[in-house]
């Protein structure tokens, strides 16, 4: 047992993860029968294994994450009666009405043999059409109307992660190690997901189906977030040559000064 106890040095693991969620328009009957006449939608929240189930209807899922992810904690607007909700098995997730977008915290506790400690995720709850509401710089963004968003179908909103341990427990390790996460589809006839790090991906909101993860979406992800890295360290390279020519200006006044006393 002892064993179990130790970290196993210089290894890292990772578990691809989504969060997000979809959402409805409520139909007429369905707004007449719903206890808060002014809500307009229907939503599901959830965070769920990356790979979609085969012929699913919903988003990611395909493998119960609940052998690594002991409770995920959401926390919704304080307007919502008992707006921190916990849950201890799968499906982490919770459906709720409402008429507006807001920001929501997820909290991601693991099981005890991890020795991890939770972490923590946001998500901007998303209600509206993205080809309706994904404005151009400098303009706001449209808020259709309940009757013209319906015609666009589900609203997807979903992030894809990678929840990284490094130096796990020999015990974890085994444990993850025993259930291989089911490998994202090369290709999908499917749409994508949407993300705002990738305005190209918005034609595909116009795409009929339920959005699936792609591994060639994770690549392109990854080659972005590369791109991004090198820009980042040309940056820092730059405002480095800068400081050292400053320090350089500083010291030659100095020295001035210190001749003329």
């Amino acid at each position: 047992m002892a064993e179990a106890r130790v970290r196993v040095r210089g290894v890292t693991i990772h578990r691809p993860i989504i969060y997000g969620n979809t959402a409805t328009v409520l139909t007429a009957a369905e707004r007449e029968t719903c206890p808060f006449p002014d809500h307009t939608h229907r939503w599901t929240l959830a965070v769920r294994s990356a790979t979609s189930a085969p012929d699913s209807d919903i988003v990611g899922g395909a493998d119960d994450l609940s052998y690594f992810i002991k409770r995920v904690t959401f926390k919704l607007h304080d307007t919502y009666s008992n707006p921190t909700r916990n849950f201890d098995k799968p499906p982490f997730e919770l459906s709720e009405t409402g008429w507006g977008e807001f920001e929501i915290q997820i909290r991601v506790h693991f099981v005890a043999e991890s020795g991890e400690k939770p972490i923590t995720l946001y998500h901007h709850l998303k209600l509206h059409p993205w080809s309706l509401t994904c404005p151009a710089p400098g303009t706001e963004p449209e808020i259709p109307s309940p009757e013209n968003a319906a015609k666009f179908g589900p609203v997807h909103s979903w992030q894809y992660d990678e929840i990284v341990f490094t130096d796990p427990f020999q015990s974890f390790l085994t444990l993850l190690t025993a259930h291989p996460p089911t490998p994202l589809p090369r290709t999908s006839k499917n749409p994508t997901p949407f993300h705002t790090s990738y305005p190209a991906s918005l034609e595909e909101t116009r795409k009929p189906g339920v959005p699936e993860f792609t591994s060639a979406m994770e690549r392109d992800e990854g080659e972005r977030l590369e791109e991004a890295k090198e820009k980042i360290i040309k940056e820092q390279e730059k405002w480095k040559g800068i400081l050292l020519e400053r320090e350089k200006e500083l010291e030659r006044l100095q020295k001035l000064l210190a001749a003329k006393d």
